[in-house]
């Protein structure tokens, strides 16, 4: 599977592999793996963009290792989405005091009154 976002360059199409950022302060680009998030002051690229940069003159590019091989699908990071949908979803009134810790569960059965967030608004996409 692809990246779902693609190359900054325009008119190019490609997926993007890497995200470059610049650090004007140090007069650096920093070219490394694809960010988890597309930040608007980060420019993600393709195979072919990557490797052709250049920077001006006095600039210096740190060029961290890009992974070889596409990223694989974690069961943690679904999880992890689920954890934060129940946990916004959750009547906080009805907690007890205190903090919310990592690793906290919250209960995903709805309130006895049947009162509870809506559960048919998450669906799953398959890869085309």
């Amino acid at each position: 599977m692809g990246s779902l976002r693609s190359c900054s360059r325009s008119a190019c199409q490609r997926s993007a592999v890497a995200t470059l950022t610049y650090v004007y302060a140090d007069s650096t680009a920093v070219l490394g793996p694809m960010a988890t998030y597309a930040e608007p002051h980060t420019y993600d690229l393709c195979a072919l963009h990557a490797g052709r940069l250049t920077v001006p003159r006095g600039w210096e590019v740190v060029r961290l290792p890009l992974p070889t091989a596409p990223p694989e699908h974690n069961s943690d990071d679904l999880l992890a989405l689920a954890d934060a949908v129940r946990e916004a979803a959750v009547d906080r009134s009805a907690l007890p005091p205190g903090p919310i810790h990592r690793g906290f569960k919250l209960p995903i059965e709805p309130p006895p009154d049947g009162a509870g967030p809506r559960r048919d608004h998450l669906r799953v996409l398959r890869d085309h």
